[in-house]
């Protein structure tokens, strides 16, 4: 399977849009067209060289030849001549040797037919010119040679060395020609170049495939060098850009060198660093204004609660207010009357203990008449430096017999380490009284109410911003609060109890006294578990008002 993978992605990798496949390619035509310049050029030179060798030796052959006849036409012995011409004949690739007059007719000949023959002026090309050149005069090396195709086509290479009429031709017995006559005639030898040109083309066809071999090993290499210092690095740099336009910012181009492209790769890094470092602070950002946001809604949910309850507390307390002025006078002369009755009456008669009940449920009636005014009035808290733990302490002792009674055991869990808070002890008191009560009457009977005190943040504000402050936890193992009464709680004559056993203002003057401090009433419910309340009030006071403090002690 990896196989196949790896030869698909040569195969995509050689595509020709890609920049490897362009390379090679272009490469490969320039040293194409270069080795056959080169081939061509090389073949021309060797063709020159040995031709030029061949022509050089052919020319020795035929002055040797010349010389060795010389003699024998001195002594006018053709046979001897023309055994000569035929012995040279035989000699390596030489395929005919010719003696031709000066009238172009040929007199010897290796080649039987020619003889007595009219011969082509272009196999003595030169023999009509000499005519006129001087009896001194010889022939350049290049003029004695040239190149012909016969009638087969079969390439020849031509020599021809010139027969001087000398002093001692003309003035020989035997010499039928006068002394102005320059030239007797020409020695023509015609070498086959056959196997040359066949050495010739198997040595071009090794050098071809030599070339072909270069051009191929080139190739690969360049390829290969192509591949590893510019594709790969190339292909990292796209692999990396498409991963960032997806949005992965984690991921890194390896750097595979210290030259331009792993400078782009580092530096390609170095911005996917710095987007993902961005990215995160936007992130971060992002989250704090969430947070931002979800605190200033509940903050102002919580403002929007405390006003609507403050209108209603405000509404609830102008009526009580009015209620309780209307009743509180014809109370106080019905118990005044029911007194000086009572007092008329003897004691444990039927009578007497009627009264009583009339004198006490007037007494209860009054109380809760004067909570009712309680209530309507905003009393402002006297503070001063007190230690919260003492007031508790206080608390718990007036509630602990009753408790007691019923089989409820109070535990006190205080920190001892607590400094004194800015409080009215009075009202903190009356705070403590109303949930240790309403926790006995949750209780019933064989419970537990624990009281604690620790040091804590403000809930209401971050983690940075919190203040710090002192919590009373109030916990107990009573019954519990219905889901649908914890809003409502802290209404005003909201109550749970039975008839008699509680006016629902308790837990509404409490609130508002925590408000007067500066601090806030949280509870956690469960039905059947228990309840826990949980007091906050500020661990130190509020600057101003401490000010105001020590100039009231001053003064």
């Amino acid at each position: 399977m990896r196989a196949l993978e790896r030869r698909t992605h040569a195969a995509v990798a050689m595509q020709p849009r890609t920049l490897k496949f362009k390379v090679v390619l272009y490469l490969t035509v320039a040293l194409s067209a270069a080795m056959l310049f080169f081939t061509g050029m090389v073949a021309w030179y060797l063709y020159t060289e040995i031709v030029g060798k061949v022509s050089d030796q052919l020319i020795q052959v035929s002055e040797v030849v010349s010389r060795s006849t010389r003699f024998a036409m001195l002594q006018n012995q053709p046979a001897y001549v023309d055994r000569i011409i035929h012995d040279v004949a035989t000699q390596g690739k030489i395929d005919r040797v010719r003696i031709i007059s000066n009238d172009g007719r040929v007199i010897f000949a290796t080649h039987a037919p020619e003889l007595g023959q009219k011969v082509d002026p272009n196999v003595a090309p030169c023999l009509q010119c000499d005519q006129a050149k001087p009896f001194s005069e010889q022939l350049a090396r290049g003029e004695k040679t040239w190149t012909f195709k016969n009638a087969d086509g079969q390439p020849f290479l031509g020599s021809m060395e010139v027969i001087r009429n000398e002093p001692s031709c003309y003035n020989a017995a035997c010499h039928h020609h006068s002394q102005d006559t320059a030239v007797l005639g020409v020695l023509a030898i015609d070498y086959s170049l056959a196997d040359v040109n066949r050495k010739l083309r198997t040595s071009m066809l090794g050098i071809a495939g030599f070339s072909v071999g270069f051009i191929g090993l080139a190739a690969l290499l360049v390829g290969f060098f192509v591949h590893r210092l510019v594709y790969l690095p190339l292909r990292d740099l796209e692999g990396g850009a498409q991963q960032l336009a997806s949005g992965n910012l984690d991921q890194r181009i390896p750097v595979r060198s210290g030259d331009e492209f792993g400078n782009l790769a580092a530096s390609f890094n170095s911005m996917t660093d710095a987007l993902r470092a961005s990215r995160a602070e936007l992130q971060e950002w992002g989250h704090k204004l969430e947070d931002k946001v979800e605190e200033r809604t509940r903050e102002l949910h919580r403002a929007q609660a405390e006003t609507m309850r403050g209108e209603k507390l405000a509404s609830v307390g102008l009526l009580a207010s009015g209620v309780a002025h209307e009743l509180n006078n014809p109370l106080t002369g019905i118990l005044t009357f029911s007194h000086l009755l009572r007092q008329k009456m003897p004691d444990k008669s039927p009578d007497a203990e009627d009264m009583d009940l009339v004198i006490r449920e007037t007494k209860r009636c009054a109380a809760i008449i004067k909570r009712l005014l309680d209530f309507a009035r905003e009393k402002h808290p006297e503070k001063k430096f007190t230690d919260l733990n003492q007031v508790i302490g206080d608390t718990v002792r007036i509630v602990e017999q009753p408790a007691h009674l019923r089989d409820i055991d109070i535990a006190l869990d205080l920190d001892r380490t607590l400094p004194p808070i800015w409080i009215d002890a009075d009202q903190v008191k009356q705070v403590v009284m109303n949930m240790v009560v309403n926790a006995q009457h949750a209780v019933e009977e064989k419970g537990n109410i624990t009281i604690r005190t620790r040091r804590a943040l403000d809930p209401r504000a971050s983690a940075a911003e919190a203040k710090p402050m002192v919590v009373i936890s109030i916990i107990d193992t009573g019954c519990g609060i219905p889901d649908k009464n914890l809003k409502r709680i802290f209404d005003p004559f909201f109550t749970s109890k039975d008839v008699g056993r509680g006016t629902g203002l308790g837990l509404s003057v409490s609130h508002g006294i925590i408000e007067a401090h500066g601090g806030l009433i949280e509870v956690e419910s469960r039905v059947g578990e228990g309840t826990t309340f949980r007091v906050f009030l500020p661990l130190t006071p509020p600057s101003a008002e401490a000010k105001d403090k020590v100039s009231e002690a001053v003064s």
